[in-house]
């Protein structure tokens, strides 16, 4: 086991904040909707996003890794920003993107550095756009498909729930993996390159390690925040948005672009909630959360920037 950087201890901050902010995504509806406890769903995401970020985060690290030059210095600075922006979301119990937090903070970089490549940022904002949208529309074909399966397969109550508590089981640990193979790029990706001997394998395993550990100690404000906070679920509303995140999730990891879980499952419910018609929304929650993506990038990118300027500028 190589020594790990200084450098490199910025990036696993970040990867526990972006722990404790994501485990929401995948199984904060079905915590909520109390068909699984707290406990077991971190444990099982927690083993799912390591095992994600190792099989399948290769692709995001290089997309990261090539939107703009770095020191030593401004590695420090991209991650310390990206997760002191997280964190502070997360106390606010917002279900903030954490693929902004970071793209937000090496822009900062980029800029101060006039070294900012736009066409590689152009693709990540594009995908950012694409994810609610894929998510939404996913979640809304998806709903029709599995109403009309239940619809019509005779069944009792109690066979249905039991069905659908262990669909919740397998689609959260499924939407664990996708959120470990997308999102440990956000960690650990600017790393790639940067550090001799640490390889992009071992920049996987690192990262992927961080965002379980956040999920272990610090994920239950967020997970019930998105659980209960938009629309109120259940367990059959709950498992066709988890898909539908996972799914969208998992398609941009194969891409090679890191996107938002927080976006795919917001997407998702919004969808269900258009199908089901829109008054099952609270829209003040969704303006709310809206506020708090928009914020993420503009706040990593001032403190990546401030933090050029105060501690590697000279």
């Amino acid at each position: 086991m190589p020594p790990i950087p200084l450098p490199l201890t910025g990036g696993l901050y970040l990867g526990w904040a972006l722990g404790a902010n994501d485990a929401s995504n995948v199984f904060g509806t079905a915590v909520a909707s109390r068909i699984i406890s707290f406990r077991t769903a971190c444990v099982l995401c927690a083993v799912a996003i390591f095992v994600g970020a190792v099989l399948q985060g290769g692709a995001g690290i290089k997309t990261l890794s090539g939107l703009t030059a770095q020191t030593h210095a401004t590695l420090l600075v991209v991650t310390i920003s990206a997760a002191i922006t997280i964190t502070l979301l997360t106390f606010m119990k917002l279900p903030i993107s954490t693929s902004q937090a970071i793209v937000g903070a090496i822009t900062g970089i980029g800029l101060a550095m006039d070294d900012m490549r736009w066409g590689g940022l152009v693709k990540v904002v594009i995908c950012w756009v694409a994810t609610p949208i894929g998510a939404m529309l996913i979640s809304i074909v998806l709903y029709k498909l599995c109403d009309f399966i239940l619809r019509r397969v005779p069944m009792s109550m109690l066979t249905r729930d039991k069905l659908l508590w262990g669909g919740l089981i397998i689609v959260g640990i499924y939407g664990s993996y996708a959120l470990g193979a997308n999102n440990v790029a956000n960690a650990t990706g600017i790393f790639s390159g940067q550090l001799p001997g640490v390889s992009d394998q071992w920049l996987a395993v690192l990262g992927g390690a961080a965002i379980a550990s956040g999920v272990l100690t610090y994920s239950k404000r967020v997970m019930m925040a998105v659980g209960k906070g938009v629309m109120q679920p259940d367990a059959f509303t709950a498992f066709v948005a988890v898909s539908s995140m996972a799914v969208t999730v998992h398609i941009f990891a194969m891409i090679g672009v890191p996107v938002s879980t927080s976006q795919g499952i917001i997407g998702a419910i919004i969808g269900i909630g258009l199908f089901r018609g829109v008054h099952v929304l609270k829209f003040r929650v969704l303006r709310n959360i809206a506020f708090g993506w928009l914020m993420t990038p503009a706040i990593a990118l001032i403190l990546s920037a401030a933090g050029f300027a105060i501690f590697c500028r000279g």
